[in-house]
């Protein structure tokens, strides 16, 4: 089960791979040497009864050929690891590269442990397709022929019957192989759904706690294990029923040229030395056949990874500019033109038709109740989504058109939930530019207010936050991602209601700090709390992803609008 598309990677290891099937070529060759020297002693002793001394010689090619063999299984192993190795280190980097490439969006829709276990457990299941399986396959397919070809000249009637019992290993192989594939894809598909379910639990375990509900998640993680211990035991099953079949079917092939051989050398039409000499590559000749039937279910347990690792790269990239990559500007104004955006394949609309402008060095709120497509404006100018239809402009030129990592140096974006890394408090702001020196890092974590609590910290500024920042709280966390933003210094600022986890003194201090932030810069506020935007210099009110106010606080209050509507329900909460 040779997947087409597994074994074009192995142009990234040709080398190894070369040497590989050269080893077991060279196996195959020294194989038939050995059996060749073999007879011949046998022979001269129990027959010509020559001594010690006359077979000596002999004896000494013998023990060289022993050792060049045994050089050659081992040098055919290790060029097999290095090309295991090569191919999974390519296939993972251009994996997570694919998946970075997706960006956010596509990450969103699948689970994470799901993800994980894919470029962790996927791709190491196929060290063994490539360790194993695919020199396996070289093997059984020059070791044989190798044995064949010297055989032939010797005697033609054990030729043929070589010949014809050959297949009936990978016929059987293949019978059993059609019955034991969709059990290793079920079992892959059990391990990937109990590895997501599993970081889902692990995640969620302080809700799970809280609602009296982590004994039961723990009888559901036992039943998910039952399923996949089920699955496996049922793949072990087929493989050990497999190797039972395989090695029958060589034993009784072994028997046949054992026996149409006894029968010839009994009544004197064959000679001795030529009968023992086949009869010790008979079982040569069908190892590598049975031993690629063993590794036979390595190949499928790699095949069944290899369909979900392709199904990622498969997904579809979004497309780039027809033209090179025009440089942003450092100065802009941004313009939304009738931008529609769908997803779940159009059937779920988030933007229908939306337009409006953000200025050069204006300050824009975006407010509307959940779901109102806020949060995708934000991805939109990020560019982690593209507009189904509508246009996305910055100075005139398509948005789509410019250097995508040029203009996500502009953009400096605080989120409402940051994500912090497991790592130093240094290292999670300087994330923001990793050049940066230490008096930037403090000046940001100063303006940011975050200077005070950073250096109550048992180590200060290189002390290990925790996943999450599971070791800070949820304004703490927020002033390192207002940190992140004043280190990056960009010229176009997404605030994501940044004051959302703070208490009324901290809030009142960000705000202080975002004013001097937003001096001369250009900024999208998705706001929730009034007094986030009430000095915005544009208030774009949305509704079920369309555009149905805009204008300024005192504007849209006069105007009795849905802006004033939340302004009354939430009293100024929104």
């Amino acid at each position: 089960m040779l997947n087409p598309r597994l074994i074009r990677k192995t142009r990234l290891a040709s080398v190894s791979l070369t040497l590989t099937i050269a080893a077991s070529f060279l196996t195959g060759a020294v194989t038939v040497a050995q059996a060749h020297f073999l007879s011949r002693i046998i022979a001269s002793v129990f027959l010509a009864h020559q001594t010690l001394a006359t077979v000596t010689p002999l004896l000494l090619w013998l023990a060289a050929l022993s050792i060049l063999r045994a050089g050659a299984v081992w040098s055919g192993q290790i060029f097999a690891q290095r090309t295991a190795g090569r191919v999974k280190a390519a296939l993972r980097d251009r994996l997570v590269a694919h998946v970075m490439a997706l960006g956010p969006q596509f990450t969103r829709t699948e689970r994470s442990g799901e993800l994980i276990n894919t470029a962790v457990e996927g791709i190491e299941a196929l060290d063994a397709y490539f360790s194993q399986y695919v020199p396996q396959v070289a093997a059984a397919a020059l070791i044989p022929l190798t044995i064949v070809i010297f055989v032939f000249p010797n005697d033609v009637l054990s030729g043929l019957v070589l010949l014809l019992t050959a297949p009936i290993i990978p016929v059987f192989m293949i019978l059993i192989g059609s019955i034991a594939e969709e059990m290793t894809q079920k079992q892959w598909r059990s391990l990937s759904r109990m590895s997501a379910h599993f970081l889902d639990v692990l995640q969620g375990l302080t809700t799970l706690k809280l609602l009296g509900r982590s004994r039961a998640q723990v009888k559901t993680i036992a039943d998910i294990s039952d399923r996949f211990r089920d699955a496996t035991m049922a793949v072990l099953r087929v493989a050990f029923l497999s190797a039972l079949v395989l090695e029958m079917a060589a034993t009784l092939s072994t028997a046949v040229v054992a026996v149409e051989i006894g029968v010839r050398l009994l009544y004197a039409k064959i000679a001795f030395q030529q009968a023992l000499f086949v009869l010790i590559l008979a079982p040569e000749f069908y190892q590598p056949l049975r031993m690629l039937g063993a590794r036979f279910h390595a190949g499928m347990a790699g095949t069944a990874a290899a369909k979900r690792i392709f199904a990622i790269l498969d997904t579809p990239l979004p497309k780039p500019p027809p033209t090179p990559p025009k440089p942003a500007p450092r100065r802009f104004t941004i313009a939304l033109e009738n931008v529609r955006v769908a997803f779940d394949d159009g059937t779920r609309p988030a933007l229908n038709g939306v337009s409006f402008t953000i200025a050069d060095g204006e300050t824009v709120a975006l407010v509307g109740r959940s779901g109102a497509g806020k949060s995708t404006i934000a991805h939109l100018l990020l560019r982690f989504i593209a507009p189904q239809s509508g246009i996305i402009t910055v100075d005139g030129a398509p948005l789509h058109q410019l250097d995508m990592a040029a203009w996500r140096a502009k953009i400096g974006w605080v989120p409402q939930m940051p994500y912090l890394f497991d790592a130093t408090i240094v290292e999670n702001i300087k994330l923001a530019n990793p050049a940066a020196s230490s008096a930037d890092v403090r000046r940001a974590a100063r303006l940011a207010h975050a200077e005070a609590f950073i250096e109550a910290l048992p180590r200060g500024y290189d002390t290990r936050i925790g996943e999450r920042g599971a070791r800070l709280s949820g304004g703490q966390a927020q002033r390192i991602a207002l940190a992140r933003a004043f280190l990056k210094d960009a010229p176009f600022i997404i605030f994501d209601e940044a004051t959302a986890n703070l208490d009324p003194r901290h809030e009142a201090e960000i705000h202080a700090a975002m004013a001097a932030l937003l001096a001369n810069r250009t900024a999208l506020m998705i706001a929730h709390r009034l007094n986030t935007i009430t000095a915005a210099d544009k208030i774009v009110v949305l509704d079920g992803g369309t555009v149905r106010e805009s204008g300024s606080h005192a504007e849209l209050l006069a105007q009795s609008g849905l802006y004033h509507q939340l302004f009354r329900a939430f009293q100024g909460a929104i």
